[in-house]
Order: structure tokens, then C-alpha cells, then sequence
């Protein structure tokens, strides 16, 4: 398929925080702009873990990517799998055999699952990183409740893993026991609370070790205060389907294992003849133009320079902006700028009312570090004001009054798909 149009050709791929940035950014350039993404919708990851554990609808936490064109008539948007890229004759091929030439290309597909070759991990463990991937462990997560509702014993109950120690594994972890002591005990009681175990299993001997060490401790404090397990200084050697076996001989029991232990590329990257880092992501210069590739650029989680960024939104979002504008500035032809990151911070939310937070504000020498309702506030804040859509705005609001509000969360109310009847096993 060739494109006849005297306006240069940008094709994004990836419809996530960097691919939006960089489609937003050039809404009004004299531009044509392609949007490949596999998938209908985009997804805010961040809360993916209020998905899996029954606090918002799916629907909340994903937009609906042609609704851009409402707004940006100088935007296609194509569903499909890029499987190759031309680079000498500057085209892209998808799944379907379709072919799209382009002028500059971006690539901002993002990352995957990672379970660093650990026996049994893909096969038993649950990788919380897309949306259908949430709605199998919130699913799994119930249909294990009712199983143990109904088993002989009353202390056989579900034992999680979390693996992980990050801001995911502690946000999936925190969630769990809130779900735990909001609605075990009358809405099952056929198990002991003491039945319902979660545990985080962290290789290294500090949660979130990207923060302060004061705000860790309060972290570690508050998820032992919610009778949540750190196993701490021991890796994973293998997950089986009802166990986490550690590197130090351990064996844990696991009904559901939950991974949110690192990120990769899609092994689709492999095909693209771009050049690698030592950990597979693709490698860019300061201006975020894929190295020995001319007008093509790499932004977020995908990309990385010679000092990689963290895989977080805000450098995936700054990305995509900087390379709109430098893929303006080779148009017009001037040089090229490169990213200069502003890091504004990083959370993590605990349980109701308890969180961490450095905020990095212009004008402080030091970031400002903020724990327990302070920062949950600011977590739920910033989240809220970060979703695309207002409708999205509402109804997650919405949805974590409810789950945490001052008078409703004790009050048994997660959101459940759909799990099939469990039956008493019959007794001779």
C-alpha cells in the first residue's frame, strides 16, 4: 500500500504513555500521523493492580484509542502487529501483509513480562503488565475463594505470592490484605481470616529500592501492620502450580502467583533489525533517534541511552514529546535537541490511607518525601488528573471512594467477572 500525500509521514507504534505523547504532540503539525497498535484500547497500567484485585472495572483503567481522532483529524489509526521493518525502502509490514511507508518512525510498543528463564514461572505465574493479564488474576483470585469455601477444612485456605518487591508487588500486595479485611470474614465465613496468606518474595533485603531508605521502612512497617509476609533475600529458583520454591531451599505454598518481578521486550522486537542494549532494549542517542537508524526514533520503556531512564510514564511521556519535536526539527531542518528528563517523582500506594512519595519541586534542594494519608492523597491525585477521559476520571474516582471511603471499606464490594460454580465434593 503507498501513501500519496506531499505531507511527510509519521508512523507511531504503540499506543501507551510514550506513543500518546508523541500522537498528541503533533496534533497540529503539518504532519500525516499513523497510530499502529495491536490492540482497540490503551491501557493506564498504574492501576492495573485495583483490576486484578477487584477494586475498578476494566473499562476504567483503558481508553479507547480512535477516540483521539475526535479530536486530531490528522490521524489514522491502524489495529494490527508490526512484524517487520524495512528500513532502506522505510516501511513497515504488519501481521495481515499490509505495508505502510513511512517518513519518520517511532517505535514506542513498550515491554512485557520478564520472568528471567525462572523454571515454571510462564507456565504457573500470573504477569500483571496488560489488561486481560489483571482480569485473569482478579478471576482467579475469586474462583480460588470459592474453592476454599468449600473445602473440608476451614484453614485451607488461599495462600498468594507475590513476587516482587517493587511498587507493583507491594501495591498487589497491600490491595490483597485490604480485600483480606474488608471482605473475608462475612462474606466467607467458611475460612479462617488467618487462612487468607499474602506474601511478597523480594531478592534483594529492601522493598522499593529506588526510595528513600526512611520511606522503605515505613512501607515494610505498614505491610507487616496488614499481616502481609516479606520474604526478603531470596530469588525465585522455580514456580510449580501450587508452589514457589526460593534459592535458598524454601518452599512456600501458592495457590496464586502473582509476577511483577521485571519487564522485557516482546520477543517481536527480535525481527525489527534495530540495534540492542545489554538488556534488549533499543538502543537511542540523547535525542532519542535509534542509533545508526535516521528518522527513526524509540521512546519509552523500549528505549534506552547510553544512561538509561526508569520504565515509568513520565519519561515514556517526555519521550514522546521530545522526539515529536525533534521529528519537526528534522522536517524543517534544523538539528536535533536531546531529552532532558525532568523527574517529578515516584509513588507507591500501601492500603487505604497509607503510602509513600518523593516529590522532586522546583525550588527544593531535597525531594519532598511524604508517607501515610498525605501521600495517598497525592497518589490518588495524581492518578485521578493522569487518566485520559472524563468518564475514566469519574468512574475510578468513583470506584477507590468506594473501596476505601471512610464508611465503606469494611464493606464487602469488589468488582468479579465471572466464576464458575463450585460444588461440595461428594461425600460417600
Amino acid at each position: 500500500m503507498t501513501e500519496q500525500s506531499p505531507l511527510p509521514h509519521v508512523v507511531v507504534v504503540g499506543g501507551g504513555f510514550g506513543g500518546l505523547a508523541t500522537v498528541r504532540a503533533l496534533a497540529d503539525a503539518p504532519v500525516r500521523v499513523t497510530l499502529v497498535d495491536r490492540r482497540v484500547y490503551k491501557t493506564f497500567q498504574p492501576l492495573l493492580y485495583q483490576v486484578a484485585t477487584g477494586g475498578l472495572n476494566a473499562g476504567d483503567v483503558t481508553t479507547w484509542l480512535r477516540a483521539l481522532r475526535l479530536r486530531q483529524k490528522n490521524l489514522r489509526v491502524v489495529h494490527e502487529h508490526l512484524v517487520g521493518i524495512d528500513h532502506e525502502d522505510r516501511r513497515i509490514r504488519l501481521l495481515g501483509g499490509q505495508e505502510i511507508g513511512y517518513d519518520y518512525l517511532v517505535v514506542a510498543n513498550g515491554v512485557t513480562v520478564n520472568y528471567f528463564g525462572t523454571p515454571g514461572a510462564e507456565e504457573h505465574a500470573l504477569g500483571m503488565y496488560s489488561r486481560s493479564q489483571a482480569l485473569k488474576i482478579r478471576d482467579q483470585l475469586f474462583i480460588r475463594l470459592e474453592q476454599s469455601a468449600f473445602a473440608q477444612h476451614r484453614d485451607a485456605g488461599l495462600r498468594v505470592v507475590v513476587v516482587g518487591g517493587g511498587p507493583t508487588g507491594v501495591e498487589v500486595a497491600g490491595a490483597l490484605a485490604e480485600l483480606r479485611t474488608a471482605g473475608l470474614a462475612p462474606s466467607y465465613p467458611e475460612i479462617h481470616g488467618d487462612a487468607f496468606e499474602v506474601t511478597i518474595v523480594q531478592r534483594g533485603t529492601e522493598l522499593l529500592k529506588t526510595f528513600d531508605p526512611a520511606l522503605r521502612a515505613y512501607a515494610a512497617e505498614e505491610l507487616a501492620r496488614r499481616q502481609v509476609t516479606l520474604r526478603l533475600g531470596s530469588g525465585v529458583a522455580e514456580v510449580g502450580p501450587d508452589k514457589v520454591v526460593l534459592t535458598d531451599g524454601t518452599t512456600l505454598p501458592a495457590d496464586l502467583t502473582v509476577w511483577s518481578a521485571g519487564i522485557g521486550p516482546h520477543p517481536e522486537v527480535d525481527a525489527w533489525d534495530l540495534p540492542r542494549t545489554e538488556h534488549g532494549r533499543v538502543a537511542v542517542g540523547d535525542d532519542l533517534q535509534v542509533d545508526g537508524r535516521p528518522g527513526v526514533f524509540a521512546v519509552g520503556d523500549i528505549a534506552a541511552q547510553a544512561d538509561p531512564l526508569p520504565q515509568l510514564a513520565q519519561p515514556a511521556i517526555q519521550g514522546g514529546r521530545q522526539a515529536a519535536r525533534n521529528i519537526l526539527a528534522l522536517i524543517e531542518g534544523r538539528p536535533t535537541e536531546p531529552l532532558k528528563y525532568h523527574d517529578k517523582g515516584t509513588m507507591a500506594v500501601i492500603g487505604r490511607r497509607s503510602a509513600i512519595a518523593e516529590i522532586n519541586v522546583p525550588g527544593l534542594r531535597r525531594p519532598l518525601r511524604l508517607t501515610r494519608a498525605t501521600a495517598w492523597f497525592a497518589w490518588l491525585f495524581v492518578h485521578i488528573t493522569s487518566l485520559v477521559g472524563v468518564r475514566n476520571r469519574v468512574t475510578t474516582t468513583a470506584g477507590l471512594v468506594v473501596r476505601y471511603g471512610f464508611r465503606n471499606y469494611k464493606r464487602p464490594v469488589p468488582i468479579v467477572g465471572d466464576v464458575p460454580t463450585i460444588r461440595p465434593a461428594k461425600t460417600d
